[in-house]
């Protein structure tokens, strides 16, 4: 039988006088500092920029980097196994297309739920990528899709 004082704590926590009980947003873009709530505000992110005169191979093996280091696991997998198809087979076109769809959103999830199709999707990211994006996501080999794939097909030596 467990005492009424470890019960409550399994039930309800542990709460630290010395921490608020009003709920703070754990998703919260902004730093505050020192700075009274009112005077509360977001520190911007950079925009996005084209790298100009960066060489194709380059430009390849960027994306295929930031195609793997998203910041949700959804995205790592989607668009490391994506890129591991589709990469070197793309135009430069393509490739610029790509590299503003997966870097120019300030939110991951937003390029998740256009490559699902559970938004629709911005004009300005509409074209070929996103269009083999969607058709990649629909799965319909229904490969197993758990894990981002091993970086060995990149050793063209092995092969």
């Amino acid at each position: 039988m467990l005492s009424a004082a470890i019960r409550s704590t399994l039930l309800h926590g542990v709460r630290s006088p010395l921490r608020s009980a009003v709920p703070v947003s754990v998703l919260s873009r902004s730093y505050r500092g020192e700075a009274p709530e009112s005077e509360q505000g977001e520190i911007p992110l950079p925009p996005w920029e084209e790298k100009k005169n960066e060489p194709v191979d380059i430009k390849r093996k960027r994306l295929l980097y930031e195609s793997r280091k998203r910041g949700m696991l959804e995205n790592c997998i989607l668009l490391s196994l994506f890129a591991k198809r589709h990469l070197e087979s793309m135009s430069e076109s393509q490739l610029r297309q790509y590299d503003r769809l997966i870097n120019e959103p300030s939110n991951d999830w937003d390029i998740y739920y256009w490559a699902t199709e559970a938004k629709p999707t911005p004009d300005v990211y509409q074209g070929e990528v996103m269009d083999l994006l969607k058709e990649f996501t629909k799965n319909r080999e229904m490969e197993q899709r758990l894990d981002a794939p091993n970086l060995e097909y990149l050793d063209k030596s092995s092969q």
